[in-house]
C-alpha cells in the first residue's frame, strides 16, 4: 500500500491489570486497529513501573508499546479510541 507511514504509540495503562487482562487488553486494540487496514503490527509490553508524579490518583503504571504502519488519515481515529478508555492514562503517538 502507498501513502503508508510507520508509527509508535507509547500507552500508559492503569496498574489493576494482570497479565493475562492486559494482554487481552493490548490483543482488543490491535484487533481495532486491523479494522483501519494497520500493518506490521508489533507489541511490546514495558512492564509496570512508579510513575515520577499521580496521575488521577494513580502512582504506577503498565507501559505498553505498540509499533505499526498506517495511513496518516487514521491516526486521530486510534487518538479517540485511547481518548475514551477509561484504563488509559496518557498516550504518545511518534511518526517514526
Amino acid at each position: 500500500m502507498s501513502g503508508l507511514r510507520k508509527y509508535e504509540i507509547m500507552i500508559l495503562l492503569t496498574e489493576e491489570f494482570n497479565d493475562s487482562e492486559l494482554k487481552t487488553w493490548v490483543f482488543n486494540y490491535a484487533k481495532n486497529l486491523r479494522k483501519f487496514n494497520v500493518c506490521d503490527i508489533s507489541v511490546i509490553s514495558r512492564g509496570k513501573h512508579n510513575l515520577a508524579y499521580s496521575i488521577n490518583d494513580r502512582f504506577k503504571g503498565n507501559y505498553i508499546q505498540l509499533n505499526f504502519s498506517s495511513m496518516p488519515k487514521y491516526i486521530s481515529n486510534f487518538s479517540n479510541v485511547l481518548k475514551i478508555d477509561s484504563h488509559v492514562l496518557r498516550f504518545l503517538i511518534f511518526n517514526k
